[in-house]
């Protein structure tokens, strides 16, 4: 299972994560972020566009997770280094106990620097 982890700032649009999903290349099976984006108008319209479930993660799920980039703005405020690449890793770890998760790639960020995504890919214990 590939999940995208997707950041962004509250200005951007559904066409901004589909450009930041864009940028990795990679289909994925699920699009992950922290509760209060992946409920936001962008996000769910985004992943409708894309067939695609929506997980939502708690702000403790991702806190403490190792990422390849690191954001000191993201750092102070969630406690890990990037919000795309920890939310990828939770989310692909999310509902299956015991499983562990893989980056393939550092997050990408659009053009515009609105939206930010990573894939992580589940490794079964």
């Amino acid at each position: 299972m590939k999940v995208a982890g997707i950041g962004f700032r509250s200005s951007a649009t559904a066409a901004d994560l589909q450009a930041a999903l864009a940028l990795t290349g990679e289909g994925v099976d699920a699009v992950a972020s922290i509760a209060e984006k992946a409920e936001t108008p962008a996000m769910q319209a985004f992943a409708r566009a894309a067939g695609l479930p929506v997980i939502a993660l708690q702000e403790t799920e991702i806190a403490g997770e190792q990422t390849l980039s690191c954001s000191p703005r993201i750092k102070a405020r969630f406690g890990t280094g990037s919000l795309a690449e920890a939310a990828a890793l939770a989310g692909a770890r999310k509902g299956a106990p015991g499983a562990r998760a893989r980056l393939l790639a550092p997050r990408v960020v659009t053009a515009d620097g609105l939206a930010t995504a990573a894939i992580a890919e589940r490794l079964e214990p």
